[in-house]
């Protein structure tokens, strides 16, 4: 029996070239992988972990609101107040097709006081994440922002300031541009002061947009707090009543000036016409300028108490002496100096009480231009008053060789030279304090600024009795305030022609100090270019004095001095009444 043979059993052709290549495959596929990891791990880590945070890794600004600015007693005089930002996602509203509903964009273009078109415009761009469509929104707008339920629109809180005073304070303080830096004022001067720095927090989060890490918080530093040495109350009175005297006397302008003599702290500064900060829509530059800083004028009779004070310190003259203004003019090189009339001889008093132009002249002459110079330097004329605000002039006093005598009679009389208002303040402060001259400042201080004795006391005492007996019987009667005995000095002057000489508008000030017995306070008032015949500063300015001083006096509660002036007068802009 022929044992049949056993079939072979035969694989199918390709079998083992395909397992061959499979794995081949598998393996190349692993070690691609491997090295790739090895790379990632190894050779370059820092990119492909920078590529995963850049996935997960958030980052938010912790933000600090702007310091504030506030008065001597802490009221508020610039705030930053939280408000609502809108924006708008692009990419977001075309992913919902929202541009379709028309009617919800032309009511948000309403809203914002603004045209459709325009409005669409700015978000008609799909490769933009974030656009602003209106900054800083009132309460009520977000309100209806948010009613509107637009999809990619959204609200987000940012700060904005507010300055409560208004108008009153606006020049001092200043103002902020619609991104909270400042622009003109204090705001500008201490803005990194006011300004602090934001903080950070790094967190981490995953796919679901749920924060999965803490990494890291940097506290934000805290801006700080301007106090200044204004008293609101006092700003207020000052800018009330100097508002009130430019409109009656139908001037151009007026600034205001009200100094603690014992401290040199700046208790009011005030300039008509003013701005409102809240209400950037109808700004003008000419109402933002600080003028009782910047502008500077000829200052008229308001200098003849410190040629006086220069007479007494040379030695040239004494308290009791006696001027001859007989016939009541000079003739000097062909030029004239004139009273308005003859008053013969005349006490130092008289000389200030009458404001007599011949009776300084004689006196500066016999003093010589030098000294004379001197004083009104010593007195802070022609530099800076220490206040270190932004655009402060230092006004013009010469210093030239030669001197002829009618320049040295015009500079006895308040020509030749001019200064701001705070800079007579200061001349003024330095009567009022004994003689001591300390810088002037805006900020609070616990305790004076040094100062440095540049007059005798005698003499500046002497001095500011003469100046009483101009307000009791002079010159200045309408800056006199009941219960107070007060000490100024009026002045006139015609302002320079831009040609040359002089034209027919006139500045008017007033300078005094409350009260005399215990001099508390120097307040300045200077009317410029009133545009009535009554363009005295016996007329024009020193009724605002005598009004500012009377609600100054009962605001720091500073006792009469003179109890027994019993007389009741009803201050007006047009004289005694």
């Amino acid at each position: 029996m022929v044992m049949a043979k056993r079939k072979k059993r035969t694989e199918p052709a390709g079998t083992r070239w395909r397992f061959y290549i499979a794995v081949t495959v598998l393996f190349g596929v692993f070690s691609v992988l491997v090295a790739r990891a090895a790379y990632i791990q190894v050779v370059s880590p820092e990119r492909f972990s920078l590529q995963g945070d850049m996935r997960s890794l958030r980052s938010d600004s912790l933000p600090v609101q702007r310091g504030s600015i506030v008065d001597r007693h802490g009221r508020e005089l610039a705030v930053s107040v939280p408000v609502e930002t809108v924006w708008a996602d692009p990419k977001r509203i075309d992913e919902h097709n929202a541009l379709a509903d028309n009617r919800r964009w032309q009511a948000l273009a309403e809203t914002f006081r603004m045209n459709r078109e325009a409005l669409v415009d700015k978000v008609d761009d799909p490769s933009k994440r974030f656009v602003y469509l209106q900054r800083k929104v009132t309460p009520s707008e977000a309100d209806y922002v948010k009613q509107l339920k637009i999809p990619g629109v959204y609200l987000k809180t940012e700060s904005r300031r507010y300055y409560p005073t208004g108008e009153i304070a606006a020049h001092l303080v200043g103002l902020t541009n619609i991104d909270g830096e400042g622009q003109e004022g204090l705001e500008l001067l201490y803005d990194e002061h006011l300004t602090g720095q934001p903080g950070k927090r790094v967190y981490r989060k995953d796919a679901q947009g749920r924060v999965v890490e803490e990494i890291s918080q940097t506290e934000a530093q805290q801006p700080k707090q301007l106090t200044l040495s204004i008293d609101q109350r006092i700003q207020a009175t000052a800018y009330t009543e100097l508002k009130k005297a430019v409109r009656y006397n139908q001037a151009t302008s007026g600034s205001a000036i009200v100094l603690d003599v014992d401290t040199g702290e700046i208790l009011a500064m005030v300039n008509s016409p003013s701005f409102n900060p809240n209400n950037r829509a109808d700004l003008q530059s000419f109402r933002m300028r600080n003028r009782a800083i910047t502008d500077s004028y000829e200052p008229g009779s308001t200098v003849k108490p410190l040629v006086v004070l220069s007479a007494l310190e040379n030695g040239r003259h004494k308290a009791g002496d006696i001027i001859d203004t007989s016939p009541g003019w000079l003739r000097l090189g062909g030029r004239r100096v004139s009273d308005p009339r003859n008053r013969g001889e005349l006490t130092l008093t008289e000389v200030l009480k009458h404001s007599s132009n011949v009776g300084v002249t004689k006196m500066a002459l016999d003093l010589g231009v030098d000294p004379l110079l001197q004083t009104y330097a010593d007195a802070g004329f022609g530099s800076d008053t220490g206040v270190a605000l932004l655009g402060e002039g230092m006004g013009l006093l010469s210093d030239r060789r030669r001197w002829s005598e009618f320049e040295i009679a015009t500079l006895s009389y308040g020509y030749g030279l001019s200064v701001t208002t705070l800079q007579l303040a200061k001349a003024y402060s330095i009567i009022a304090s004994g003689g001591v001259k300390r810088p002037l400042t805006i900020f609070r201080q616990e305790s004076p600024l040094p100062g440095e004795q540049v007059f005798n006391p005698d003499n500046t005492l002497a001095v500011m009795h003469m100046m009483e007996e101009v307000v009791r019987d002079g010159t200045a009667k309408q800056a006199q305030v009941p219960g107070y005995r007060i000490a100024g000095k009026t002045g006139t002057t015609r302002k320079t022609k831009a040609t040359g000489g002089y034209g027919d508008e006139y500045v008017a000030l007033f300078a005094g100090i409350a009260p005399v017995s215990n001099p508390e306070v120097v307040v300045v008032v200077t009317i410029n270019e009133p545009g009535t015949d009554d363009y005295y500063g016996g007329t024009a300015a020193a009724p605002v004095f005598s009004n500012i001083v009377a609600q100054t006096m009962r605001l720091l509660n500073v006792p009469p001095d003179n109890p027994d002036d019993t007389e009741i007068r009803a201050a007006g802009f047009g004289g005694q009444q």
